[in-house]
C-alpha cells in the first residue's frame, strides 16, 4: 500500500464508536498506522478517494501503545474542529458502509471499488453503489416555559433526550417530525423550526434538528419506544445527553 500512502494526506483510526488519537495532539501518520496495526487486530485499510482520507478500522485496542488513546466520537466532535469531526465521522460511516456493501443488488456479483469515486461498482452490470445515509429527525418540544424530554426503551435509561426517528419513504421532513411526535407521545405540535444538522454515523444517520411548540393532546406513550416522558422546566433536567450531540445543542439552546 506504499503508493496509496503517498497519495493520501489524512489518516483516521477508529474502534467501534471511538476514534484513536495521539496524546500529544499530533495527527496520525503512516508510521502510526503501522504501529497500531502491529499491536492490535485490524481490518483492511479503506480509502476515501474524494476527501483524501485513509481509514484504519481496529478490531481491538487491548494492546494500544501508551502514546495513543481511544475517545468516543461524540466527545471528539465536541472538542475538535468541524473539519476534524467531519473526517472522523465520515471514516466511521464509510467503514460501516464498506462492511455491508459487498454484492450487487441487481445481479448478485461481487462488487469492486470504483476507480475514481468513493463508491463500489459491479463488474458485470456496471451498477454503481455510493455510500448511503439515513435521514432522521430530532425535535425539542416546548410548552410555555417547559420542554418535553423522554427516555427511550432501547437507549441509555439514565438519559432524558429529545424525540427522534427515521424519515419514511415519500414523506417530507416536516411531516416526519409531526408523525414521530404523534406516534411516540400522542400530542400534536405546531411552529416547527429547523435548527441544524449533525452526522451521526452509528451506523449512518444524518440527524436534522428542529424545535416545535405543543398544540394539543395528552401524553400517550408508545410503550415499545418510550418508557417515560416529562415536561421539564428549562435547566431542571440534569440527565440530558452530554456535549457533542445535536440533542445537547437543542436542549441547551446552542443553535
Amino acid at each position: 500500500h506504499e503508493k496509496d500512502y503517498i497519495k493520501f494526506s489524512r489518516e483516521i483510526a477508529i474502534f467501534e464508536k471511538n476514534v484513536i488519537i495521539r496524546k500529544d495532539k499530533n495527527n496520525l501518520s503512516i508510521n502510526d498506522f503501522e504501529k497500531l496495526k502491529s499491536t492490535n487486530l485490524s481490518d483492511s485499510i479503506f480509502i476515501d478517494k474524494q476527501n483524501n482520507i485513509q481509514i484504519l478500522p481496529l478490531l481491538s485496542i487491548d494492546n494500544l501503545p501508551e502514546e495513543y488513546e481511544s475517545i468516543p466520537l461524540r466527545q471528539f466532535a465536541f472538542t475538535h474542529t468541524e473539519e476534524e469531526a467531519f473526517a472522523s465521522f465520515r471514516a466511521k460511516a464509510l467503514y460501516e458502509w464498506n462492511k455491508e456493501t459487498n454484492y450487487c443488488t441487481n445481479c448478485s456479483k461481487k462488487l469492486i471499488n470504483h476507480k475514481s469515486f468513493t463508491a463500489k461498482e459491479c463488474p458485470s452490470c456496471k451498477k454503481i453503489f455510493f455510500p448511503r445515509i439515513d435521514p432522521c429527525i430530532i425535535v425539542l418540544i416546548s410548552k410555555g416555559d417547559k420542554i418535553l424530554l423522554v427516555r427511550h426503551v432501547n437507549r441509555n435509561q439514565d438519559i432524558y433526550a429529545c424525540i427522534a426517528g427515521f424519515v419514511e419513504a415519500g414523506e417530507s421532513i416536516e411531516n416526519a417530525v409531526k408523525r414521530e411526535v404523534k406516534e411516540e407521545v400522542g400530542i400534536t405540535i405546531k411552529n416547527i423550526v429547523y435548527k441544524g444538522s449533525q452526522s451521526w454515523p452509528f451506523p449512518k444517520q444524518l440527524m436534522l434538528g428542529f424545535t416545535a411548540e405543543y398544540e394539543s393532546g395528552e401524553l400517550k406513550l408508545q410503550k415499545e419506544e418510550i418508557s417515560e416522558a416529562i415536561w421539564f422546566s428549562k435547566g431542571e433536567c440534569k440527565a440530558s445527553p452530554p456535549p457533542g450531540s445535536i440533542a445537547y445543542k437543542l436542549i441547551h439552546n446552542l443553535f
